[in-house]
């Protein structure tokens, strides 16, 4: 019998469950363009009310949800104020500057999170040769941090500061779930220091497509305004709304175990010669490890583990990335790092390369960071 492949390169890669299936075969659907779906109405109705927000907008992506968010509240020419490893900065194709034409002023943080001390200064003056201050981005929990969860003074300290200097927020909450399972902070708790919050039901909530936006109503008629500029007004979109509906009703909780798993994962890692945990503290469900440079790079573990049915990704060229879901129990996270373990002993054993200053196979190509 083939060994089960254990696929933990995100929490994206999950499938429906039956009892999802079965929710969304059933879905009443209509027009939303018309505002005629009944259940991506409902999808809206509730999640809005569990952000406790007026109003929420399902689209199609987290991308999407996030760029919708940043012409809301930017237009051309303004600026945004971000850490500088978040995924609107990162990983949306720079889409403010080519959507809406604003730019990006990051602020490096430690591990995804930065100190209010840090946006001093960081607002530009009014003068006609700069653009002007315009928002704050977060990103709960982050995922270039580690699956990281806000410390939650901070992250409404930082808020308050923006409210106070007449900056508006907007909260790239992809994995805010996770955050709340994490932290026992209720959804509505973290939203409320923003003016406009993104979820995404397709990562660790386990549903196969979908976000949403989250916001006062004007803003939110607005949001249906870029989103169907945007390519994301749909039709009997009810099906697959069905399925974030179930997700955030039934599958909330449940994230509890994902970080278990991953706490899991971690132990393993860190009792692994020649990977080291970074961050060192797993807060939620992604583990993120440093291989030793004289070891491998990241491409060629990822490779050699794939081998083994085992999948990751590269995160940097020595840092890879794993992350718990769904689809994975307690069984296939043992499994995999003991395959790990392997692996690595196996690299640990290997012959070394002459000093000839001829490349050797485990040193070649490299990810880029």
């Amino acid at each position: 019998m083939t060994e089960k492949l254990i696929d933990l390169r995100s929490d994206t890669v999950t499938r429906p469950t039956p009892a999802m299936r079965a929710a969304m075969a059933q879905a009443a659907v209509g027009d939303d363009v018309f505002h005629e779906d009944p259940t991506t109405n409902e999808l809206q109705e509730i999640l809005a009310d569990i952000l406790g927000k007026e109003a929420a907008l399902y689209v199609p992506s987290g991308t999407m949800s996030n760029q919708i968010a940043v012409r809301l509240h930017c237009r051309p020419g303004e600026e945004l104020l971000c850490e500088s490893g978040c995924h609107i900065y990162n990983y949306e194709q720079g889409a403010y500057a080519q959507l809406s034409g604003v730019v990006a002023r990051p602020i490096t943080g430690r591990y995804g999170i930065f100190q209010t001390e840090q946006l001093q200064g960081m607002i530009r003056p009014e003068d006609e040769h700069l653009v002007r201050t315009r928002l704050v981005c977060l990103e709960n929990t982050h995922n270039r941090g580690g699956g990281r969860v806000w410390p939650y003074e901070t992250l409404s300290e930082v808020c308050r500061w923006a409210h106070q200097h007449g900056l508006r927020t907007h909260l790239d909450g992809a994995r805010l779930f996770n955050a709340v399972v994490a932290s026992g902070i209720p959804a509505r708790q973290w939203a409320q220091h923003f003016d406009t919050v993104s979820v995404c039901f397709s990562k660790g909530l386990g549903a196969p497509v979908g976000s949403a936006l989250a916001g006062p109503k004007d803003l939110i008629y607005e949001a249906r305004r870029h989103r169907k500029l945007f390519g994301g007004g749909m039709r009997q979109c009810g099906v697959i709304a069905a399925g974030a509906l179930y997700a955030l009703q039934h599958h909330v909780e449940r994230l509890a175990q994902d970080h278990q798993n991953a706490q899991v994962l971690a132990r393993g890692v860190a009792q692994i010669p020649g990977l080291e945990l970074d961050p060192p503290k797993v807060h939620t469900n992604i583990v993120i490890f440093r291989v030793a440079p004289e070891l491998a790079t990241a491409e060629v573990l990822v490779e050699l583990l794939a081998q083994q049915g085992v999948l990751m990704i590269p995160f940097g060229t020595h840092s890879i990335r794993a992350v718990t879901h769904l689809d994975v129990d307690g069984g296939d996270v043992e499994r995999a790092v003991a395959i790990l373990g392997e692996v690595v002993d196996q690299l640990h054993r290997r012959p070394q390369p002459q000093a000839s200053g001829s490349s050797h196979a485990y040193g070649s190509n490299p990810s880029n960071e």
